[in-house]
Formats: structure tokens, sequence, C-alpha cells
């Protein structure tokens, strides 16, 4: 048993979470979430949920949505969101896990939330809510009781940069990677922000390539996939973001799973890159 207790750090299996569902120091949290019916995810948790999940609301919870001109999914304050995780009784040295009911970036934004706290227990439950209903594991619709411990904590604001540092970096021959679909980097299709394309001089690492068959990739072909992408550069000279710096976290949960760790997340991502006019739009591959 003192394996399956080992600290998990990036992703865990349904059937290693369900046999330790006892574990005093474990907090689960439900991240499901729906860009259309934004209350969708949490109706669902109240109906039926992980035993002992929490529920952790992207736009209400993992998101500060009074910032403007950050992104359609501004980064909150850690003062906030450290209030968050003492309410769903997080605690520094807590093993917190969190799901999805899709393929892993909304649970993958906690994650990294964490990750820059500086706590390292926190892992993605692999395959998610589909994969652990799939298996017949235990459900429960009944609220969770935190213990009640407070949390403090800041960011790590050298893995966080807004549109001015992403210029600078990319100025600097830094590395900027696109987690969004190929045709919404190419510009041929937009269907969340007013504009079409990416920012100059970033690659596309579409985030759905990390996973195989609704689940992640193992950690040596991740690993050969990124490296080919980042070609012989350091982890830490790698800025992720997407179209709000929500699926971005994926592939930094993919790129850490693959034991490239340090990389950084560009906050507002493309949603933020554009919200000063006079910045410059490319289309194309």
């Amino acid at each position: 048993m003192e394996g399956v207790m080992a600290g998990w750090t990036t992703v865990v299996q349904a059937d290693i979470l369900s046999v330790a569902l006892e574990r005093p120091d474990l907090v689960i949290v439900d991240c499901r979430f729906s860009l259309i019916d934004p209350n969708l995810g949490e109706q669902s948790w109240r109906r039926s949920h992980i035993p002992g999940a929490a529920y952790a609301h992207l736009e209400r919870d993992l998101s500060d949505m009074s910032r403007k001109g950050e992104g359609r999914h501004p980064w909150p304050d850690a003062e906030t969101f450290c209030a968050k995780l003492t309410r769903w009784g997080i605690a520094p040295s807590s093993q917190v896990v969190a799901y999805d009911d899709a393929d892993g970036a909304y649970a993958a934004r906690l994650w990294f939330l964490l990750r820059t706290l500086g706590h390292e227990k926190v892992a993605v439950l692999d395959g998610g809510w589909t994969r652990w209903t799939s298996l017949g594991l235990p459900v429960s619709s009944l609220p969770r009781e935190p213990a009640s411990q407070r949390y403090v904590a800041s960011f790590d604001a050298s893995r966080l940069l807004d549109a001015d540092a992403v210029e600078a970096h990319l100025a600097a021959g830094g590395m900027l990677v696109d987690a969004r679909a190929a045709a919404r980097f190419r510009g041929e299709e937009e269907p969340l922000d007013k504009v079409a394309g990416h920012v100059p001089g970033a690659v596309n690492r579409p985030y759905a390539n990390n996973m195989a068959d609704g689940r992640f990739k193992s950690p040596m072909q991740l690993a050969d996939e990124y490296r080919a992408l980042l070609a012989g550069r350091d982890p830490s000279e790698v800025v992720a973001m997407c179209g709000s710096g929500v699926t971005a976290c994926h592939n930094l949960l993919a790129m850490e799973r693959a034991g490239l760790r340090g990389a950084k997340l560009f906050t507002g991502s493309w949603s933020g890159w554009l919200a000063d006019q006079r910045r410059p739009v490319a289309t194309g591959a």
C-alpha cells in the first residue's frame, strides 16, 4: 500500500485513486465545466461525483472574471484563490486530485494554479469522470464536509507572463507554444475570440495531441514528442498559451509528465493578446 500512498504529482489512474478514497490527506476536486452552459458542471456535480469531491467552477473559482484586459479567464490573485483552497479543505500537505468530464483541461488549470503556489502533491485523474464511471467505481451525491486549515501561499510570478512579457520573451528568442486546435491557430476559424490567428512567432502543439483514447500518452511518448518540439531548448525557455490560459495548462501538465519541468504560462493567452488592438496577428501555419 505504501506505493499507492506516495505523492501523485502529474496524473493518477482511476483504479489507484479508488483504493485510496479513505486516505486522510486526500482532497478530490471536481472541475467539470462547459463554456456553452457555465452552470452545467456544478449541476452535474450536485447530482453525482466521486465520493468526497469538492467543486471548482472555472469562472468563479479558477479565474478572476473582474479583471479587464487580461483575457477571457484572468488569473486569480493568490489570496482569493487560497481562500477557496481553505474552503475546499485543501492544506499545503494535502494530496489533491482534480478531474473533469472533458479531456483534463479544466482539471489541469487547477493543477497549474496549485503548482505555481508551490504545491507538489496535485494530480489530474487520467480519463476523468468518463473513465471513473465506465469502470463502475463509486459515486456519491453527498456534499463534502472539509476540515478547516488556512492555506497561505503566493504564486511564483516568474512562471506567469502577461502580453508585454511574452513580447519580450519572443524578442529574446524564447519559445511560445499555442495549445489551440490547428485550424484556430492558422486563423481559419475562431469560435470564441474577436480575431482569428496567432501570436507571430508562436508554434502550434494542440493539447489534444497529449491524449490517446481519452487518456494521457505515456511519459516516454510525451517526452519524445516534446523534445522534438523543443529541439534542444530547456523547458524553462518555453511559454505555453491557448485561447484564455486554460488548455495551455494541459500542455504544461503533459510536459511535466514527460519530465520536462519549468515551462511558463501566458495567462491571458490569445484573448489577452487581443486586448490591445495594436498587437500584430499572424495567420497560416
